[in-house]
């Protein structure tokens, strides 16, 4: 989407000019709560900061896994992700027992639209197993294709390892993993509200800028009140998640916000300095800092190299191409932005778009899809204040 460097480079400054302060801030504030502490340092050391912010975050918000995890049980989970869909685009996911998956543990579902139509054959792959690999991922097994006119709907599945009931518990979701689960089904919903001809062109088979979109807008149901409180109940006692908790997850969500982002800005920045290069550098770790100059928000590591283990860029398939991940924030807080203007649970929101962005893939360029959902291009200061940086 970005089409040339130049609007590259604006983004990441863009996004880069408020944040840097305010990362610097976030680290001030947390020395200073350090050194209340006992620390000595006169600066926190990269190799002292997530401690130190761990222990921050556990004292100011007294929130963790397992004071979450009763709320979250997985079949509750999956009918309030699946019953989001409905909600919003219309869909249902009918079980079928009768057929087959690649392992006994997998779910197989027939996606229809509201008026009945087959969309697509859904395969859920929630739990660890010996050989299966970690992690959490969408697939497609087939993809929308019509070959001879004759269309044949996707077979789409995510993958997760989610923790298998025991004798005496369903299987419980950490919240983190509730948002895996919602952002592997955004990618699942691209593939399964698909419409079009050529698989190449349908979709997931998108701009890399683009692909996260709908994974990503997906996770910001994660964090909304209304919709977590109709299925988040305990296991045990059916009692509704309290509302305190509610709120100390929502507060707790935008922390370090800015320190993350530039972590992240940074290693665009780095990316962008490796492939404009016109010729083989003669000091990588000089590369570095003339990329990184002035955009430090902890001290350097004497003898460090980012660039030596930054695997993304290199063999990772993100070569001048980091700056994507920023790029699809934009899109995606931008874009739910307007179900909080009109509703997060809008159907006219939720039309647009399907119409626009999950049933087109890269039938047209996507810069116009998505103007054509929006009415104007991606916001930066939709993400800033997202994030609580502006």
């Amino acid at each position: 989407m970005a089409k040339d460097i130049g609007h590259v480079r604006a983004l990441l400054d863009r996004l880069m000019a408020p944040s840097l302060p305010a990362a610097r801030r976030e680290v001030a504030e947390l020395l200073a709560y350090a050194q209340e502490r006992g620390y000595g340092e006169a600066q926190m050391q990269p190799w002292d900061f997530a401690y130190w912010s761990e222990r921050y975050r556990a004292e100011h918000f007294a929130l963790s896994d397992e004071q979450l995890k009763p709320y979250f049980r997985l079949e509750a989970c999956i009918d309030a992700v699946f019953g989001l869909a409905t909600r919003l685009y219309g869909v249902q996911f009918v079980p079928r027992p009768d057929l087959p998956g690649y392992h006994p543990d997998v779910r197989v579902y027939d996606v229809q639209d509201a008026d009945g139509r087959h969309l697509a054959l859904f395969y859920a792959d929630f739990f660890p197993r010996p050989g299966k690999r970690g992690g959490a991922w969408m697939t497609n097994f087939r993809e929308l294709s019509a070959p001879g006119g004759v269309e044949q709907r996707p077979f789409v599945s995510i993958v997760t390892n989610f923790s298998k009931p025991g004798p005496d518990a369903p299987s419980l979701l950490t919240h983190d993993e509730l948002t895996t689960f919602l952002h592997e089904f955004g990618h699942a919903l691209h593939g399964m509200l698909a419409e079009g001809r050529y698989p190449s062109m349908t979709g997931t088979n998108v701009a890399r800028d683009f692909v996260e979109l709908p994974s990503q807008l997906m996770e910001n149901w994660a964090f909304e009140p209304g919709y977590l409180r109709p299925f988040a109940r305990h296991w045990q006692s059916g009692e509704p998640i309290p509302d305190a908790l509610v709120e100390r997850l929502v507060a707790a969500r935008n922390y370090h916000a800015a320190y993350f982002q530039v972590r992240q800005l940074r290693f665009g920045l780095l990316d962008l300095a490796w492939h404009t290069l016109r010729e083989a550098p003669a000091d990588t770790a000089a590369l570095e800092q003339q990329a990184l100059a002035g955009c430090a928000t902890l001290p350097d590591i004497p003898g460090s190299c980012i660039s030596t283990a930054f695997s993304h860029i290199f063999s990772g398939g993100y070569s001048a191409g980091y700056y994507s991940y920023k790029w699809a924030e934009v899109l995606e807080a931008d874009a739910f932005s307007l179900f909080q203007e009109k509703g997060i649970f809008s159907r006219e929101a939720a039309d647009a778009f399907r119409a626009n962005i999950l049933s087109r893939g890269s039938s047209e360029d996507e810069a116009v899809l998505y103007r054509r959902f929006r009415g104007h291009e991606p916001d930066p200061d939709a993400l800033l204040k997202k994030l609580e940086i502006i």
